[in-house]
């Protein structure tokens, strides 16, 4: 199949602001995009490209005092398969693991393995290493945050998600990806694009979505702890320890978010 996405994001801001952008098709989804995939700024301003110490393909600006409007639209060819599931997949002793998994196994900003570290084990300790263990983690962030965009909110973490009981797409998956961690599971966290394909359209607005990724068996594997089940047509923008490492803009000054609208559309006929 063929997906149709991207998006328009317009800030505003008093004076030149230094932006770090995250909002390009991850390198290893882009042997899929159909056609030109370029981030338009308007007005036009310079640009430099880089690449992030995770592998993610992220712009240097600085925004204009006033408005400034990112945007792109690509197509991206999809297989049509739903996220791989495997049973049998097994946990990789920490001694076994490649140097640079390693990191995922750490504490970073918003998931903190320390606090929750004996819950954790309170509550998987029992249950089967490897896929059925994570499984069982995702249920739980799954059926322990309430989703709701009136409940986003910049500051809170694992620990304060677990508490408050209440989230966005990002409060999931940190929840899980904290308590992957404690159970000694390499977790990363993923943002990109997920259209309702294959499931009933959302009465809400389409936004950015967050995953996570965990190393099993000698390789990565996706989970949802939102939506909780395989899902068709995730278009990877960028992975790191948490969203701090993964923000769709990073910006250095006041500025203001004046319009967002994201597309993720599968095209007819594909």
């Amino acid at each position: 199949m063929k997906i149709h996405a991207g998006y328009d994001i317009t800030y505003e801001c008093p004076r030149p602001t230094p932006m770090i952008l995250a909002l390009s098709v991850h390198p290893s989804r882009m042997p899929g995009v159909v056609g030109p995939h370029q981030i338009g700024f308007d007005p036009p301003i310079p640009v430099r490209e880089y690449s992030d110490d995770f592998g993610n393909l992220c712009h240097r600006i600085v925004a204009p005092a006033g408005r400034l409007t990112i945007s792109t639209r690509f197509d991206v060819m999809d297989s049509g398969a739903p996220d791989l599931v495997a049973p049998d997949a097994q946990q990789v002793p920490v001694d076994q693991l490649p140097d640079e998994v390693l990191v995922f196994l750490l504490a970073s900003r918003y998931c903190e393995t320390d606090r929750l570290s004996d819950l954790a084990w309170s509550l998987f300790g029992g249950i089967e290493q490897g896929w059925a263990r994570v499984q069982a983690i995702c249920d739980y962030a799954h059926e322990r945050i309430r989703f709701g965009y009136e409940h986003a909110d910049v500051f809170r973490t694992a620990f304060s998600g677990n508490n408050d009981r209440v989230g966005v797409c990002r409060d999931y998956a940190h929840l899980a990806v904290a308590l992957c961690r404690c159970m000694n599971i390499p977790a990363r966290y993923c943002t990109g694009y997920l259209g309702d394909i294959g499931v009933a359209p959302v009465d809400a607005a389409m936004d950015f979505s967050a995953w996570f990724e965990v190393y099993l068996g000698n390789r990565w594997y996706t989970f949802d702890a939102r939506h909780n089940t395989p899902r068709i047509g995730r278009i990877l923008m960028a992975r790191g320890r948490d969203a701090t490492d993964v923000a769709i803009t990073t910006t250095f000054g006041p500025c203001s978010l004046v319009r967002f609208n994201v597309v993720t559309d599968e095209l007819p006929g594909t």
